[in-house]
């Protein structure tokens, strides 16, 4: 397996996204991987991340949030951007139940309680970061929609970040939720030292 530097941002958050996304195409271009899966909430960095992979030699995978999530019946992935995207790419947008979430947040909201797909998202949040978690759950997401093989020799590229942008990039090979113990992080390529 090649050798990689972590590159640690000082701190999480948007300022990131520029590097973290030219980590993810250098380290793509360099050991040839195919598929790109990128959390983007508005589209904005959905469209940073187009800009910069502007081949057709990729399988991009844009996740943005369910709707609902921020307030009910509510898509925060802009219309414009949605647009534009359909219309000048080949990327994908995947619109789904979010895989640690969904109707365990009900239970969070309501009962005050966490339910184990939660606590395996606050795990994961508080000790790696919310850029590694999100690469994660993407990842699982992708897989589920069919989006992306999980072959025991797949590798793939999540980049995601804490709140907005992009702060972190991951090499993971996928599994589906429902094998979710299978699911491997093999390099994390960039994340924030401060979350």
């Amino acid at each position: 397996m090649p050798k990689s530097e972590v590159e640690y941002f000082e701190n999480a958050g948007p300022e990131n996204t520029a590097s973290a996304l030219q980590i993810a195409k250098t380290y793509a271009e360099e050991n040839g991987i195919k598929d790109i899966i990128c959390a983007s909430t508005t589209g904005t960095t959905a469209l940073q991340l187009i800009d910069k992979f502007n081949s057709e030699n990729y399988n991009l995978i844009i996740v943005s949030h369910a709707a609902g999530f921020a307030k009910i019946d509510t898509q925060e992935f802009l219309p414009e951007n949605r647009a534009k995207i359909e219309s000048t790419s080949r990327a994908k947008i995947l619109t789904g139940i979010h895989a640690f979430s969904g109707i365990s947040r009900s239970f969070r909201n309501e009962l005050k309680t966490y339910t184990s797909t939660e606590i395996i998202a606050r795990l994961l949040r508080s000790v790696f970061g919310d850029g590694l978690k999100v690469c994660v759950e993407i990842t699982l997401m992708a897989a589920d929609a069919g989006l992306i093989s999980c072959g025991k020799d797949q590798e793939i590229l999540a980049i995601a970040g804490t709140g907005k942008g992009a702060d972190t990039v991951a090499l993971i090979r996928p599994a589906h939720t429902a094998n979710f113990l299978d699911i491997r992080v093999k390099r994390i390529l960039c994340k924030p030292a401060i979350w």
